[in-house]
């Protein structure tokens, strides 16, 4: 039986809608300037949620085989289920920049092939409007190819014990500082390309990670924590602290809105506080209540699920069309005029993508005509021990000086 965790639809598509607003926050100068400059440039906070769930949604079947003495999940079919999820609608997304956006003469074909081997953190270029975000997937599938081997050595050693899930949840520590420690020297050695690669947001995986390992430990009864078990059954309060936190990145402690380099130490506080908002975000999500699960699990939610990562792949170009036939100015405000029309066209052409194109792939690739994304079941149904190999989409937002 495959896995469900309804909330996690819902945040999705909150992360989604994040990703947009800030996108547009930008282009219209109210992240710079004006009463909710800080709250919309930090909407970028959205990467962190979403490398979080994928941590959690991708390392849980590993953990749970583990606990489960049953055969880890298989690398081949778990990498072709990645690329069918992910490369048609961005290839889509890539044709359609290279028609439809304007570029320069440097924007050549070998750049748009780059976007469409997620290659293009790697190497020196000219952007490519209306595929900049695309620097997290690159970011993501770097953590797809390396998530077998990280898995292994998680789950590797050894039969489940209380103090061998306690040192592993120590170890996936040493990674959350990682992120940090790694913005804080490229930002003070000047190599703000190293800034997009996978050592940056390490942590925001980790999470995940550690989020799957204690959930499973949790439902074997290995592992008690009295804490948590308190602070799950009241999700308010842990999404309040998420919001308190986000406005504390909201501070110059986690340096400015513009494209302004950020110092050292506010480069490494903006990438703890993320740590934590994301850490924040997620965690109510994975037992949550009955009210939650409805509100982030329903119709709604799992329509929104399915969706975002539609939104995330074609928003840029959506806004750029929208900027074009309503002649808009850049920086020149009235962020309503390019939010609504853009959140509207954006979900209209990812439900198109997704039902007509995306899932057709998914199902006929993996020879089930019922798959999909987030598949429908009780809201408030118990996960068991046995993962779907779904993938959540990704939809993260950039840091500043990209996208």
């Amino acid at each position: 039986m495959k896995v469900r965790f309804p909330a996690l639809d819902g945040l999705r598509a909150i992360g989604a809608l994040a990703v947009l607003t800030t996108h547009v926050g930008f282009h219209t100068g109210a992240s710079l300037n004006g009463p909710f400059a800080g709250l919309l440039a930090r909407l970028d906070v959205g990467v962190a949620i979403f490398f979080a769930i994928s941590g959690f949604l991708l390392c849980r079947p590993h953990v749970a085989a583990w606990f489960d003495g049953t055969p880890r999940p298989r690398t081949a079919p778990y990498l072709r289920n990645r690329a069918l999820r992910i490369l048609p609608a961005l290839w889509i997304a890539v044709v359609l920049a290279a028609l439809l956006m304007p570029h320069s003469a440097d924007v050549t074909w070998v750049i748009y092939l780059r976007h469409a081997t997620l290659t293009q953190i790697y190497l020196d270029g000219p952007p490519a409007d209306g595929l900049t975000q695309l620097w997290s997937l690159s970011t993501e599938v770097a953590f797809y190819l390396l998530l077998p081997l990280l898995a292994r050595l998680l789950t590797g050693h050894g039969r489940p014990s209380r103090r061998g899930v306690a040192v592993r949840l120590f170890a996936l520590a040493v990674p959350v500082l990682v992120g940090p420690v790694w913005m804080a020297s490229i930002t003070a050695t000047g190599h703000p390309r190293a800034g997009l690669w996978l050592p940056g947001y390490v942590g925001w995986f980790a999470v995940g990670m550690g989020f799957a390992l204690w959930q499973v430990a949790r439902q074997h009864g290995v592992l008690s924590t009295p804490t948590l078990e308190t602070l799950a059954n009241v999700p308010g309060t842990v999404w309040t602290a998420a919001v308190a936190l986000l406005l504390i990145a909201t501070t110059p402690l986690a340096g400015p809105y513009n494209l302004t380099a950020p110092s050292a130490g506010q480069a490494f506080m903006k990438t703890l506080l993320y740590t934590a908002i994301a850490a924040c975000a997620l965690f109510p999500a994975l037992t949550p209540t009955p009210r939650s699960a409805r509100v982030l699990g329903g119709r709604a939610g799992h329509v929104a699920g399915d969706i975002s990562y539609g939104v995330f792949v074609y928003h840029l170009i959506v806004l750029g069309l929208v900027e074009r036939v309503t002649g808009y100015t850049l920086f020149s405000g009235r962020f309503l005029l390019l939010f609504l029309p853009t959140l509207v066209i954006s979900a209209l052409v990812a439900a198109a993508s997704y039902y007509g194109l995306e899932r057709p792939i998914m199902r006929l690739g993996r020879r089930d005509k019922s798959y999909d994304v987030s598949p429908a079941s009780s809201a408030n149904a118990e996960p068991n021990s046995t993962d779907a190999w779904t993938m959540t989409e990704v939809t993260p937002a950039s840091p500043p000086g990209q996208g």
